[in-house]
């Protein structure tokens, strides 16, 4: 309102200052009514071209970028573009600011772990972060708009996207079979849908092993309570004789001593599942323990083999010391038991040179195993020969156990073996858990202590 009053105001001014002076010139003219029109005309006019300019500059700045200020006139004209300009400016600042939350938003959802695609009211994708890209073997460029059952032909995935409800998810293997995918479908807005997919295959998989572990220890356990038992109704219901007596009740014994061996290793791998990382600062010899291996290694062989072990080494190694020799141990007495009378064994403990990690070494020229075994001789239960095994005393957890231990402490467990040629197992540990001494450089071990 003030500016439409300043701009009526400056008009009849004007007008009435062209009247004016238009009719003093008339005057001098002797024709003042004509000066007077006259002046009023041209006044008129001039205001008219001058506002004409003005309004052809603001509409020249509004049809073009509007990056630079709009133009500064002054009256009505001048006022209405900045008026203008303010406004653009303010809605671009609230536009930029939608962008930056838009592009935050998104780049969390990029950041989950889990997919995330969005579809349209046509099942057509409209956008899906690079995770979801990965399950459904999508392209998040070149695939969008694409209607996502031409592009994901499981039979489950899209019998769920047809039939619905959408209430649970639905579980299936990604296109090329990588992974396994559980998928959940949320509908929003009208129509449009929010595909979520999680991959489960590590899951899945540890599901397959719990269910395998429990399948794989029933077994075990039924075999000797099934000798025991019938032990049991024998002596029962038959008399044994002096010469029969001993011998069932050596029988009974074995069984019961693999059913705690069983027991025993099983409780090693809860507590090792269970108990926190073991502290790189508890430092604990080496030559002790490899004592007491060397020892329990003859006790265990009874006189059956050879058994070379290194020489005192002052080394020390920063770990659990229970864990440590229940890793060994497994390792030493898989090879007396898989090593033929009169073969053998070499215990080795050594720092390398080439980056000071540090190895313990258990090796044999038994019987050796063949190629396609290797990868899986860690796995529990898994045996090459499950007759052997058996007879052997094994119950199937020693390697587990040991490759359980060592990468509890940073380190691996090399396994090479030939048929025919014997075997190796190593423990390798990281350099910053082992050192000579108290904490002189490391070296190589040397000298070989032998019992036969």
């Amino acid at each position: 309102m003030n500016l439409l009053l300043r701009r009526t105001t400056a008009a009849v001014l004007a007008l009435a200052g062209g009247a004016a002076l238009g009719w003093v010139i008339g005057s001098i003219l002797r024709w003042p009514l004509f000066g007077l029109a006259l002046g009023a005309a041209i006044c008129v006019l001039a205001v008219t071209v001058r506002d004409a300019w003005r309004g052809r500059r603001l509409m020249r700045w509004l049809r073009g970028a509007q990056d630079q200020p709009a133009p500064r006139d002054g009256g009505l004209w001048g006022e209405l573009g900045y008026r203008i300009e303010r406004s653009l400016r303010l809605r671009e600042r609230l536009t930029t600011q939608e962008q930056a939350r838009l592009q935050q938003f998104l780049s969390a959802i990029e950041a989950s772990p889990n997919g995330v695609m969005m579809l349209d009211a046509s099942e057509q994708i409209t956008w899906c972060n690079s995770q979801a890209a990965d399950h459904f073997g999508v392209d998040p460029e070149r695939d969008r708009m694409q209607r996502v059952t031409n592009l994901v032909r499981s039979p489950a995935f899209v019998a769920h996207m047809q039939s619905g409800p959408y209430d649970k998810s639905v579980v299936f293997a990604s296109p090329g079979g990588r992974i396994t995918l559980s998928v959940l479908v949320r509908p929003y807005g009208e129509g449009m849908k929010l595909v979520l997919s999680q991959d489960i295959t590590e899951r899945e998989r540890t599901d397959a092993m719990r269910r395998d572990f429990v399948a794989n220890v029933s077994h075990e356990i039924r075999t000797p309570l099934t000798v025991l038992a019938g032990f049991v109704e024998t002596l029962a219901s038959v008399p044994l004789t002096a010469t029969e007596q001993p011998r069932v009740l050596a029988l009974m014994r074995q069984q019961t001593d693999r059913i705690q061996a069983l027991v025993d290793d099983l409780l090693i791998l809860a507590q090792l599942e269970g108990s926190p990382l073991p502290a790189a600062d508890g430092w604990i010899g080496i030559d002790p323990m490899l004592a007491r291996l060397l020892s329990d290694a003859q006790l265990l062989s009874a006189g059956r083999h050879r058994i070379e072990i290194a020489a005192p080494s002052g080394c020390q190694i920063a770990a659990v010391e229970s864990e440590l020799l229940s890793a060994m141990g497994n390792l030493v007495g898989n090879a007396i038991r898989y090593t033929p009378d009169g073969g053998v064994i070499w215990i080795d403990w050594r720092l390398r040179d080439s980056d000071g990690r540090a190895e313990f070494e258990v090796r044999d020229n038994g019987i050796g195993i063949a190629r396609e075994h290797l990868p899986r001789l860690a796995e529990r239960f898994y045996r090459v020969d499950g007759s052997r095994s058996r007879d052997t005393g094994g119950t199937g957890l020693g390697l587990a156990i040991a490759k359980h231990v060592v990468q509890r402490h940073g380190g691996e467990l090399v396994i090479h073996s030939e048929p025919g040629q014997g075997s190796s197992f190593k423990l390798v540990f990281p350099a910053a858990r082992a050192r000579v001494g108290a904490g002189r450089a490391v070296g190589t071990t040397e000298g070989v202590a032998t019992s036969a």
